[in-house]
């Protein structure tokens, strides 16, 4: 049999086809960038401390206080309830003069939760919490009898 007619054509791969793939690959790029920096910038908590070069050099004098406090400080949680124990030197629970807790994720600020906190003669002990499992960040911030500030952070892994 002889090929009767039919011919079959090729498409040519021009230069046209080369720019259309390469403004397709490099869009697809800068729009994923774009879309993980604006999540980064809308996320970000913002600063720690107003001026970084004023908070360095009281430092060592804040943490010289602090640790002669002596205390210890243990946070355990569950989905309905916190349990932070606060303990001297010596091991006995400790009454502070009033404290500050931020509760929240370590990611972003949307689940922070400032709890109400009350002294059941052992641990400072927060119910009827809705958390969700995981992990989660505890910002302490407690003050002594005698004005002292006590400030410390811990990573708490909240459990069904």
């Amino acid at each position: 049999m002889q090929n009767q007619g039919i011919q079959k054509h090729a498409r040519e791969f021009t230069g046209w086809h080369m720019l259309a793939i390469c403004l397709c690959a490099f869009g697809v790029i800068i729009a994923v960038n774009v879309i993980l920096a604006v999540n980064a910038i809308r996320s970000f908590p913002g600063l720690n401390v107003p001026n970084s070069y004023v908070a360095s050099q009281e430092f060592n004098d804040r943490r010289s206080a602090q640790e002669a406090l002596g205390w210890t400080v243990e946070a355990s949680a569950d989905v309905h309830s916190l349990r932070i124990m606060i303990t001297d030197a010596a091991g006995a629970p400790v009454s502070v003069d009033h404290m500050e807790i931020i509760l929240g994720r370590t990611t972003h600020q949307q689940d922070d939760i400032l709890p109400e906190m009350s002294f059941d003669g052992h641990a400072y002990v927060a119910r009827g919490l809705m958390l969700e499992r995981g992990r989660w960040a505890l910002r302490l911030n407690a003050w002594a009898q005698d004005g002292t500030h006590f400030e410390q952070r811990l990573v708490l892994i909240v459990r069904g």
